[in-house]
């Protein structure tokens, strides 16, 4: 079977060196909350009773907030005034 979820989600954890507190950080770029609790029960075994799925919500907004944390937030496109299309 392919990767879950959980296993993307720790292979990049790993992969970028990072800690919980920085992973909530990196989540909090794109106002999303994520605590250290549920981190740890993503993070754990299947097995483990404790053990949460990885949504796709949360890997969604985990990597839209690596995103910024490695680039930089995106600059600000500047409004072209609509009479002076060129084409």
């Amino acid at each position: 079977m392919g990767l879950t979820n959980n296993d993307i989600f720790k292979k990049l954890r790993v992969a970028h060196k990072l800690r919980d507190d920085e992973i909530v950080k990196i989540c909090s770029l794109v106002d999303f909350k994520v605590s250290k609790s549920e981190l740890g029960a993503i993070f754990r075994n299947e097995n483990h009773p404790k053990y949460m799925e990885c949504g796709d919500q949360i890997l969604r907004n985990f990597l839209n907030g690596l995103i910024i944390h490695l680039r930089g937030p995106m600059p600000e496109k500047k409004a072209t005034p609509s009479g002076n299309n060129k084409s």
